[in-house]
């Protein structure tokens, strides 16, 4: 199973970058595998808030039918996980809150891989970021 961040649909529908070619690369390759894809409901929030924050809410639908389309499971948002996130947060200050959030439910949900060009992801033993270098 391997948990999707925001920024993988992000850059799939934006403009030609990269990290565009390394995403849709890498899902092609769990997707072929028959790799579990999973996200959370946080994940579709971070969408509308950046897409919002940019004034480019055009590509809000789009994004949500890449995640909709290529996850087969998107976990919600408990208090437990907000709880957890908390604790994380502690450990690691570094992290956003919004990544804690997302720990907190891989942990949940033991998952332990993520389709991430976050590096912040790396520094919490146990979640192995995948990076996706083409």
């Amino acid at each position: 199973m391997v948990f999707l961040d925001s920024n993988v649909p992000m850059y799939i529908i934006g403009a030609p970058h990269d990290n565009r070619t390394r995403a849709l690369a890498m899902l092609d390759r769990l997707i072929t595998a028959g790799t579990k894809l999973v996200t959370d409901a946080e994940v579709f929030q971070e969408i509308l808030h950046r897409y919002a924050a940019i004034n480019r809410t055009e590509a809000i639908q789009p994004a949500f039918d890449t995640m909709s389309q290529i996850c087969d499971q998107v976990y919600a948002v408990e208090y437990a996980d907000v709880e957890s996130a908390k604790s994380i947060l502690y450990a690691y200050p570094r992290l956003s809150p919004r990544d804690a959030i997302h720990i907190a439910i891989m942990r949940r949900a033991d998952v332990t891989d993520i389709l991430s060009f976050d590096a912040g992801f790396d520094e919490v033993p146990g979640i192995y970021r995948i990076t996706a270098q083409g």
